[in-house]
């Protein structure tokens, strides 16, 4: 990169700036006027390079978004042009005159429906896409990951990510999935699916611990939804419920370490997070969907000063108001738990004992952890450290490993005295 100093500094924050507010714009744009994926993010990585180039030099342009814009389709122009033949098909000259005429970023926007933002989201979930597709297209296309980002995050090569999303776009050109938001009588139905490739977007990154990247992906894209659906009441309890899960971030993970929420330093926890969450659900309105039941669970905890505060019967009410409306293995182990902490650990090893052969909980640490707890909490010592080392044993990350071996040190070790 030419130029240094702080021309360079403030070149590298307009242009960070500029991303952020519009690359999805001009993607989505280029994808629709071309209907190739791979030219549209090419083309705003080339203006992205131009712009690290020329602006430290040349000085910061009045509208660095427009200038962005302009070059992208420029080039998305050159490329096309260059593959045009003297057999050109009378659409692919079409193609190019559209691109000519792309919108650029401030042009006057239409409806929230029309937005190209919101084209590119739907298709990259729809449903006939397999699910793992539509997440890695998300990261990619819709969030600006690069496949090497995304190939971390999901803990593959970066060929087999790179192998996923071509398989993903070649879904998209093979089986005629049009690039367009759902009528109306469909989008209710759809919309479901792209929060639930968000959440999933947000939980892996949650799971990772020590990666940032995807939770606060995850969190933008909540907001980008909120912003674009703004009538979905379930996409704004999602953001709220990413939001209270997000501000406790800081305290979950303390030198390398995970902390359990019981243990948590609160004050650690993000208030401004916290705030717009607990504002998102006092404006809910409606019926209650499962995202919004999550995040009234994560609100009670985020209202509770100390663990001990915590309200548990109400958790209890609203996690079996959860299995009405969305019935899962591992709801019902949340429930045991929260059983366990309202009436106690015996009445909450019963609640867990209920769950014993649930198929989507087989190989999972999470029973066993569970179990440990609660035979902690009810005296029975010499029983959790057996069901710690199972744990440990099942347990998928290294930092799980060594949250749970602690405990189950520390339990050996007053079984000793």
């Amino acid at each position: 990169m030419s130029g240094g100093g702080s021309a360079g500094r403030d070149a590298a924050r307009a242009l960070a700036d500029a991303l952020a507010e519009q690359r999805l714009r001009i993607v989505a744009s280029l994808i629709r006027t071309t209907g190739d994926w791979d030219l549209a993010e090419d083309a705003v990585a080339d203006a992205t390079e131009r712009a690290l180039r020329h602006w430290p030099v040349d000085g910061v342009p009045d509208n660095p978004a427009a200038w962005l814009t302009t070059t992208a389709r420029r080039r998305a122009l050159d490329v096309l042009r260059r593959a045009r033949t003297e057999r050109a098909k009378l659409a692919e000259v079409a193609e190019v005159a559209e691109v000519a005429a792309m919108d650029g970023p401030d042009d006057e926007p239409g409806s929230a429906w029309d937005d190209d933002r919101l084209r590119l989201v739907f298709t990259c979930c729809h449903p006939a896409i397999p699910l793992e597709g539509r997440v890695a297209l998300t990261c990619k296309v819709v969030a600006g990951l690069s496949t090497a980002a995304v190939a971390r995050a999901f803990l593959v090569s970066e060929a087999t990510m790179g192998q996923r999303l071509l398989r993903a776009k070649q879904k998209i050109a093979h089986a005629g999935i049009p690039y367009r938001v759902p009528g109306p009588e469909n989008v209710d139905e759809r919309l479901d699916g792209v929060l639930a490739v968000v959440y999933l977007v947000f939980t892996t990154g949650w799971a990772a611990a020590d990666d940032d990247v995807l939770v606060a992906e995850a969190v933008r894209l909540g907001r980008l939804l909120v912003a674009l659906v703004p009538r979905s009441e379930e996409a704004r309890a999602l953001l709220a419920l990413m939001l209270l899960q997000h501000a406790r971030r800081p305290a979950r993970l303390v030198d390398g370490e995970l902390v359990t929420l019981e243990h948590q330093d609160r004050g650690r926890w993000v208030e401004a997070l916290t705030r717009e969450g607990l504002v998102l659900l006092r404006a809910a309105d409606g019926p209650r969907g499962p995202y919004r039941l999550q995040a009234e669970l994560a609100a009670v905890h985020s209202r509770a000063a100390t663990a001990a505060d915590t309200d548990w019967p109400t958790i209890v009410e609203l996690y079996d108001e959860l299995l009405e409306v969305h019935p899962s293995p591992v709801v019902a182990l949340n429930r045991a738990v929260a059983v366990g902490m309202a009436q106690g650990p015996d009445a909450g090893l019963r609640a867990l004992e209920k769950l014993t052969g649930q198929r989507v909980l087989a190989g999972s640490h999470l029973v066993p952890a569970v179990r440990a707890d609660l035979l902690a909490r009810a005296d029975r010592d010499a029983e959790a450290v057996v069901a710690l080392d199972e744990a440990v044993r099942l347990a998928p990350t290294e930092q799980e490993r060594r949250q749970l071996a602690r405990r189950r040190d520390e339990l050996g070790g007053l079984n000793q005295r």
